[in-house]
């Protein structure tokens, strides 16, 4: 057993197999919609854990309850994984690509080079949580979105996105210091 089965299998959850989830006309389908959950009471509260591979956040709230949240993810090669602190917070933040998002792709994101103001228009959605390694930005984000239909799809460029809700919601929740595991 790895380290990445032992953790999910003390959040109490089943290794599922990455797959596509349904949409339909009304919005996500139930699954990625919030929900609260039983997880292992072992499992210290305000931590949070995301599971790429089934589009989950958990924010423990208490022993043996969690918070789930569907997610996007990065896109393969992407994406974030590892421990990280939550350093920062912002309420609409204002977003720049980075060198190598505008370097892959300069017809998409060489016209935000100077930066985007924050609001309904920007990618990063009404709020985001910074994540660090070692007090090192490592440019990865939990923030909100402006295309909702992209929760439960592997299409970012390494952040984690929310609805923009949802991303409130935890906003709120998390306090400066949040240890998140993204498997």
């Amino acid at each position: 057993m790895n380290r990445r089965q032992i953790l999910l299998s003390a959040l109490g959850l089943p290794l599922l197999a990455r797959t596509a989830a349904a949409q339909d006309a009304a919005g996500l389908a139930p699954a990625l919609m919030p929900q609260e959950v039983t997880v292992d009471p072992a499992v210290l509260p305000g931590q949070i854990f995301v599971i790429p591979d089934d589009f989950h956040l958990y924010h423990i709230l208490t022993p043996g309850r969690a918070m789930r949240y569907g997610v996007a993810v990065g896109a393969e090669g992407r994406d974030f994984k590892g421990e990280a602190i939550i350093e920062r917070k912002e309420e609409w933040p204002s977003w720049r690509p980075t060198d190598e998002m505008i370097a892959r792709d300069p017809e998409r994101y060489e016209q935000y080079a100077d930066g985007m103001p924050g609001g309904p228009d920007n990618p990063l959605g009404a709020r985001a949580l910074y994540l660090y390694e070692d007090g090192v930005d490592t440019y990865y984000r939990i923030h909100g979105t402006n295309d909702p239909s992209s929760i439960g799809r592997s299409v970012s460029n390494g952040c984690i996105r929310m609805r923009n809700e949802d991303a409130i919601e935890l906003f709120d929740r998390v306090m400066l210091g949040t240890p998140v595991t993204v498997f």
